[in-house]
């Protein structure tokens, strides 16, 4: 009782709450909801009340004057003008550890597999950390993702961040559930953005497999999720990856993908009223990405590393996509798959030629970088004179370097394709590739 009275007594007058302050629903169009008369604030969580007496989460993304506007993070349903609005209470931060290791969640963190509560002994923030520039461990070794033709001309470092470049069924998805199976990493994450929902379990069962899901966390918000899930789905999957890189652990962060967290900020910021720019993308979405990519990357742990893999999708399979165009640029390296090839049949489709890794010079050694200019250079040859070999008026004997890429080029095609199933290890695929061009 002493104890009770101490605590009363402690109390101020104004730490007591007399009244909930509610504001009222007035107005909803298409994804944007306005409320009128509670003081919200942007990024704040509220509730909707629904019809049915249930409640409807959302978040404050604008106001205008004493309009707040609103956004559901699911379906909504069943609201009506006048509807009470509550900011919510401060929800209890994410905690996560060693138990999200196989497991699934949605954009909001929530276990989406059936398989019970989450929680974990750190602090985990809805957003990704910044970096200082200065205090990020340099890209300095070579990351092992499986794939010959990415191995052996367009090697990967540790904390690169690549882009796979392509358009619609082209095979990005395909190539993706291929590097996740082979990549060398103690920890995977994976964001499905945006997909088919059906691509879900088929990425889990088919890319992962029960061996790779053990050291895997999906973060899942499928293209019926609204807009705000996708963006914050992104956002937790950065912010995953993150925490286990500053753990000191090798992570690998795969999301298929970047173009599908462009469209749910456009939807957002056109529903807010900006003015579209280039393809109808408001500006604010091009000042977006660069942020969320530079969270991606190595740390200040020396012992961590965080590499991250996007899909881009390249509409029309137009390279000057604005998407397209601004990744290639804030990325450390693009790999671009060409609708040519996968219709030869060469898979995967990766055009060599127009990609490149920005990091390669520094992890792999001179001689392999040696012998990947020298295919390169006879790939260039080769192509000059493709036209010509069908037509019979490719006469051997003029060049010796072009009859040399001609002789080469079968055996070119052959070292760059690769089964959905064969493993290629990088000291392997260097070991080959120096054969090759010797």
């Amino acid at each position: 009782m002493m104890a009770l009275a101490d605590t009363l007594r402690s109390l101020e007058i104004g730490d007591v709450p007399v009244a909930t302050p509610t504001g009222r629903l007035v107005g909803a169009s298409g994804l944007l909801l306005e409320s009128v008369g509670c003081r919200l604030h942007t990024g704040q969580r509220c509730r909707i009340e629904t019809v049915s007496g249930e409640w409807l989460d959302a978040q404050v993304v604008g106001f205008r004057e004493k309009v707040s506007y609103l956004m559901p993070f699911k379906q909504a349903a069943g609201l009506s003008t006048g509807a009470r609005v509550l900011p919510a209470p401060t929800a209890t931060a994410l905690q996560i550890g060693d138990s999200w290791l196989g497991r699934m969640v949605n954009g909001l963190g929530e276990p989406i597999d059936d398989l019970g509560r989450l929680g974990g002994e750190h602090r985990l923030e809805p957003v990704p950390p910044r970096v200082n520039p200065l205090r990020k461990q340099p890209v300095s070794e070579p990351l092992d993702v499986g794939v010959r033709a990415i191995n052996s001309m367009l090697t990967i470092g540790k904390g690169q961040r690549v882009g796979l470049m392509a358009g619609s069924g082209v095979g990005k998805s395909v190539l993706l559930g291929l590097i996740t199976r082979q990549t060398v990493a103690d920890v995977v994450v994976v964001g499905l953005i945006g997909e088919r929902n059906r691509e879900v379990r088929e990425f889990v069962e088919m890319s992962l497999g029960e061996d790779g899901l053990k050291k895997a966390v999906l973060v899942v918000a499928p293209a019926d999720d609204s807009p705000l899930m996708r963006i914050r789905a992104t956002e937790l999957c950065h912010a995953v990856a993150a925490h286990y890189r500053d753990q000191g652990k090798n992570v690998l962060l795969l999301v298929d993908s970047l173009t599908r967290y462009a469209m749910a900020l456009r939807e957002v910021a056109l529903a807010l009223g900006e003015p579209p720019a280039t393809r109808g993308y408001p500006p604010s979405v091009f000042s977006a990405l660069p942020q969320l990519v530079e969270s991606a990357g190595n740390g200040e742990n020396p012992l961590g590393s965080m590499s991250a893999i996007y899909t881009v999708l390249a509409e029309g399979d137009d390279q000057q996509d604005p998407v397209v165009d601004t990744a290639r640029a804030i990325l450390d390296g693009h790999i671009v798959l060409t609708r040519e090839l996968a219709e030869r049949g060469h898979y995967p489709a990766i055009d060599v030629a127009q990609s490149i890794s920005r990091c390669m010079a520094q992890v792999v050694p001179q001689a392999h970088a040696l012998a990947a200019r020298k295919l390169k250079a006879s790939m260039a040859r080769h192509a000059r004179v493709r036209d010509l070999i069908p037509l019979g008026a490719y006469v051997p004997g003029a060049d010796p370097v072009t009859d040399l890429a001609v002789r080469l080029q079968p055996h070119i095609e052959t070292f760059l394709s690769q089964g959905t199933r064969e493993a290629a290890p990088l000291s392997v695929c260097i070991e080959q590739l120096e054969a090759m061009m010797a």
